[in-house]
Order: C-alpha cells, then structure tokens, then sequence
C-alpha cells in the first residue's frame, strides 16, 4: 500500500536574529508560512530503507543516511521504499529538506523529537502560519492570515547558511513586537511587515549579489523580501495577481519561478 505526502516551501515572512547562545545557535523571532509549492512523498512499507529522488531538482540529493528523510524515518523507526519528487531548490532558504523530513514524521511518528533533525524542522511539521523563536523550539500557531499568492524566485545560486549568518554585523538584534496583530486584510498584512525585517538579507546580497536583482523583477508585490539564508526570494500579491506576476519574472530563463496561494 502506497500513501502520499507533501512537503510544502517554507517562507520567512520576517526573520529576526535576536542572540546567539554559547553553543553558537543563533536565536531568532520569525513569522513563518507555507506556500502550496511543495515536494511530494510516497511512502511503501518494507524490510527495508530506500530513497528513490526524481524531479527538477533531484541532481545532488543524497539517497542514503546523509539525507533527513532517512533520518527522519530511523527516527519514527518506520522502513521502506520513499520515493521524493524534488520540486523545490535545495539551499535556498525554503527549508526544502526540512520539510522532506517533517512530511515523514507527520506520517510516521517521532515529531517530539524533531529539532535533533535540524532547527527548521519542527516548525515545518504544522503548515500553517506561526510565529517561530529560540532556535525553532518555541512555536506559537498565529490566527488564519488574509488571503495572499506569492511568487518564488531562485537564480539558481546555493547560499551556504554559515556564511551569510558570519556575515551579520549584529547578532543581538530587536524582535518582532510581543503581540501581532489581527491582520484583516493582505495590504495590512504586508504593511505590517515592511516594519519588520530579515536581518539575514543584508549579508545575503554581500555574497550573491543577484539577490538584488531578484528582488527589483518583484517590483509592483505587495511585499518582496528574500526568505530564510537565502537565496530565494518571495514575493506576496492580492489574490488573482500572483500567475501574471511570475509571467513577467520568467523572462529571465536562467531562473527557477513558482507561483501559488499562502497556506492559511
């Protein structure tokens, strides 16, 4: 028997870096929503473990121990054959992997444990909108947000997170607001967040310049900012808009673009 899972596009809608603990996590504060652009799972029970990766983006992903759906199933002690559609960029501040792992958890078991998997992890195992901080141990459910589309652009650079967060010129950085507000409408949603921040963005363009590129062919979101480490960037649009927007972002060829609705 076979069952089927996605692993929707994790999206930092802010991204705060409020600290750094001895051990060097950094802490953060992170209003943190998923997108319908998802990898897909199938799952078939068997003696014994097996990843099967195809999809866009499959050249380079590991099959074996290294990957975190291996880990991930070792860890709800479930074995068989998991074939990954690989739909999402790798290293592009989407917690593409995080996501693979939380799909398996979700399905299997084993979610009281997911930070050993990595920090993004837990946050990923509920997709709906929440607020993340500490290290992504401490996640608070927010209430539905407006409806939005978003677009996703990648130029196809791999950001390694260690440097760009070596690249903060503060780590001791003010957090979101204690309380969010109720957000009525997607215009109030997004000016909302133009007061916040992604303190990662700054050194993020330092490294890959084309960041900044990405972002000016969102011109005309309602909100456009780069998510997570990097590389890719969103951009947030009124309902209706987002497929015309991507449209006009394809025209460079040489980018990964991918439009959809933000899970509520």
């Amino acid at each position: 028997m076979t069952t089927e899972a996605i692993a929707p596009a994790k999206i930092n809608l802010s991204l705060h870096v409020t600290g750094q603990r001895t051990d060097g996590y950094h802490l953060l504060d992170s209003l943190v929503v998923f997108a319908d652009v998802a990898d897909r799972l199938w799952f078939e029970e068997g003696p014994q473990m097996r990843i099967t990766v195809t999809g866009p983006f499959a050249q380079g992903v590991p099959s074996d121990t290294r990957n975190l759906i291996w880990q991930a199933a070792e860890l709800a002690g479930w074995t068989g054959h998991i074939r990954l559609e690989k739909n999402l960029p790798h290293g592009a501040g989407i917690g593409g992997g995080s996501s693979d792992a939380a799909a398996v958890l979700r399905m299997f078991g084993g979610a009281e444990r997911a930070l050993v998997l990595g920090a993004d992890v837990p946050v990923c195992l509920d997709m709906t909108p929440q607020r993340m901080r500490g290290i992504g141990e401490m996640l608070e459910p927010l209430t539905p947000l407006p409806e939005l589309e978003i677009v996703l652009v990648n130029s196809g650079t791999v950001l390694p997170t260690g440097p760009v967060f070596a690249g903060l010129q503060s780590k001791q950085n003010a957090p979101m607001p204690d309380n969010l507000p109720d957000f009525e409408t997607a215009e109030e949603l997004c000016h909302w967040l133009q007061a916040q921040r992604n303190d990662l963005e700054p050194p993020a363009r330092e490294i890959a310049p084309e960041i900044s590129q990405v972002l000016e062919a969102l011109d005309g979101a309602l909100l456009a900012r780069m998510s997570g480490s990097g590389a890719t960037c969103f951009g947030l649009y009124q309902s209706g808009a987002a497929k015309h927007a991507a449209e006009i972002v394809k025209a460079n060829p040489n980018w990964w673009v991918a439009s959809g609705k933000v899970l509520r």
